[in-house]
């Protein structure tokens, strides 16, 4: 009973987690900075103790080595950073949101894991529509977050407000994390998680057939283009994956791969040629909504220190040149570049680029191999269900194709849920292959 006790507190700390990267605004917008900075430290001080507590399987064997590599350019761009004060924060930030990944990695099972994300995107999509729904039925009026001085409320720019009070008039919703776009995120995230555990059968048919409805509620009522491109490749990707399974001999499995590759050659060059029309059909310009402009400026100032860029940052620091002045959108001022590929080139140059590209390509990869041939000497064998197995089989693959769309149009990649996504999927890709290597029937992420 003890044991159990203490897995249900880990696995509640791992929601705490997710909750913390993932609704990142929805800490600072109702309880302020100070508050947040709180959360931040409870969360910072439980992921120490359990990176303390399994410190044996922490080594650079099971640390990704692009991510290593990636933290110490970082690190050392502070040496030749244009803002060498704001390179130190974001340094500092860095670290701070890889340390609860890593710990979560080493410390919980694919189960826990799972149920633990689960449970955090079901709590962010039902209280944002439950906050929309107050907002529109009681305040009546656009909410501010508790941070907005009174200045700023007398002629505020639309994105300073955390809910717009549009639930009723059947605009885009920002939920509790005051964003539309990462609203949408978080639904399509949803979607993946829930429909993985029902396909696991770890959660009730009622239970999943609920998440999943809000889900794609919240994508309706935020209606996002990039997240409609995202739930495109995501299906995309679940075909592929089960029609490589579903090739049993290697000859069928080279045919399907090839057709594959031809495939997506196709799509590719079909996205490109009827570009305009798309984006007209997912109700954007031909300007992205405003992103061209911010691309234009990103690159041009990246062009000034091609190489190592100009430092690391991680969210843009407004207070500090070249940032201070660099866009302004509809009177708030950007703070990142809206690609994550552009912001990485922009502070860390080709170097970071090429790092950055090796730590996703590396995941992604690995996400792959593990879920196209689930059934292999090390993987997680300590799921005795194989219908759990090869579910949670496919989910990394599914949830990095979700991150990569987002690269296109956000930097959240680079920042907070993003960033911790990406590290635990790295972290826990890795770990699954070396198991595998050792033919090793052990699950991923088990702490025994």
């Amino acid at each position: 009973m003890s044991v159990v006790a203490n897995r249900r507190r880990l696995t509640a700390f791992a929601t705490l987690v997710f909750f913390t990267a993932l609704a990142s605004d929805a800490w600072r917008d109702s309880i302020g900075w100070y508050g947040y900075g709180a959360v931040v430290a409870i969360v910072l001080g439980g992921s120490i103790a359990l990176l303390v507590r399994h410190r044996r399987l922490l080594s650079f064997r099971t640390l990704p080595a692009p991510l290593v590599a990636f933290l110490s350019l970082a690190t050392l761009s502070t040496a030749w950073s244009f803002y060498p004060g704001a390179s130190a924060l974001g340094v500092l930030a860095q670290i701070v949101t890889t340390i609860p990944a890593v710990a979560l990695a080493l410390a919980l099972t694919a189960d826990e894991l799972v149920a633990s994300l689960g449970r955090c995107l079901r709590i962010v999509l039902s209280l944002s529509l439950l906050f929309e729904l107050v907002v529109s039925l009681i305040v009546r009026a656009p909410v501010f977050p508790v941070w907005v001085t009174a200045a700023q409320r007398v002629h505020p720019p639309e994105l300073l407000y955390w809910s717009r009070n549009l639930l009723l008039a059947g605009d885009k919703i920002q939920g509790i994390v005051g964003s539309s776009s990462l609203l949408a995120m978080a639904a399509l995230l949803g979607l993946i998680v829930f429909a993985m555990q029902w396909a696991a059968g770890t959660v009730s048919r009622l239970s999943s057939v609920l998440a999943i409805v809000l889900s794609v509620a919240c994508v309706a009522l935020t209606r996002s283009a990039t997240i409609f491109l995202g739930l495109a490749a995501v299906a995309i990707v679940l075909a592929m994956i089960v029609l490589l399974r579903r090739a049993v001999t290697a000859r069928a499995r080279r045919i399907t791969l090839g057709a594959i590759i031809v495939g997506c050659f196709a799509a590719i060059v079909v996205t490109v040629v009827l570009r305009t029309p798309i984006l007209a059909v997912l109700g954007k310009s031909d300007n992205l909504t405003g992103r061209s402009g911010i691309w234009e400026k990103v690159i041009a100032l990246a062009q000034e220190r091609p190489i190592a860029g100009w430092g690391w940052v991680s969210f843009w620091a407004p207070w500090v040149e070249p940032f201070k002045h660099l866009v302004t959108r509809n009177g708030v001022v950007q703070l990142h570049a809206h690609n994550a590929w552009l912001d990485v080139w922009l502070q860390l140059g080709i170097l970071g680029l090429v790092v950055f590209g090796l730590l996703v390509a590396g995941a992604a990869v690995r996400s792959w191999w593990l879920a196209t041939d689930p059934d292999s000497p090390g993987a997680p064998h300590a799921i005795p269900d194989a219908r759990r197995r090869r579910a949670y089989a496919v989910l990394p693959a599914l949830l990095i194709t979700a991150l990569l769309v987002q690269t296109l149009a956000e930097s959240r990649i680079l920042i907070e849920g993003g960033w911790v996504l990406l590290v635990l999927l790295a972290t826990v890709t890795k770990r699954q292959l070396r198991a595998r290597d050792r033919a090793e029937p052990r699950l991923l992420g088990r702490n025994e």
